[in-house]
C-alpha cells in the first residue's frame, strides 16, 4: 500500500460546499435543509421577485403604475420596463425618491439606481 487510508474522500470538501464525508454523515439542521431546497427550486428567487413587485406598486407614483414593471436587479440598478419613451421621462423625475424608499422596503436588493427600458409588460 502506499500509506493512503481506505476511505479517500474523508475531510474532502463535497461540491455543495459541507466538508463532512459525501455519502451521509450526521443528522443536518432543519433550517439548512429547507435553505437548500428553496435555493435549489427557486422558491427563494420567485419570493424575492414577488417582494420587489409589491414594494415597486407601493412606492411608484401612481400614473407610472399601470405602464411599468420592477424587472431584475443586476449589481444594485434595478431594470424597470416602461410602455413608452414618456414614462421613462417621466420615471428620471421620480427616480431619487423612488430608489429611496425601495431601499427601506426591500433593502436585500441592494437597489442604488433604476435604469428604464421601453417594452411590453407581460
Amino acid at each position: 500500500m502506499s500509506g493512503r487510508t481506505p476511505h479517500r474522500d474523508r475531510g474532502r470538501r463535497r461540491k455543495d460546499g459541507d466538508q463532512r464525508p459525501a455519502g451521509g454523515g450526521g443528522p443536518r439542521a432543519i433550517g439548512n435543509v429547507v435553505s437548500g431546497l428553496m435555493a435549489r427550486f427557486g422558491y427563494d428567487r420567485e419570493q424575492a421577485a414577488s417582494q420587489l413587485e409589491s414594494a415597486w406598486q407601493e412606492v411608484v407614483p401612481e400614473m407610472l403604475r399601470s405602464g411599468s414593471r420592477a424587472g431584475l436587479v443586476r449589481r444594485g440598478v434595478l431594470e424597470v420596463v416602461v410602455t413608452h419613451s414618456a414614462l421613462a421621462q417621466e420615471m428620471g423625475f421620480h427616480k431619487r425618491e423612488v430608489v429611496t424608499r425601495l431601499q427601506q422596503l426591500v433593502p436585500s436588493e441592494g437597489i442604488t439606481d433604476i435604469r428604464c427600458r421601453v417594452g411590453t409588460l407581460s
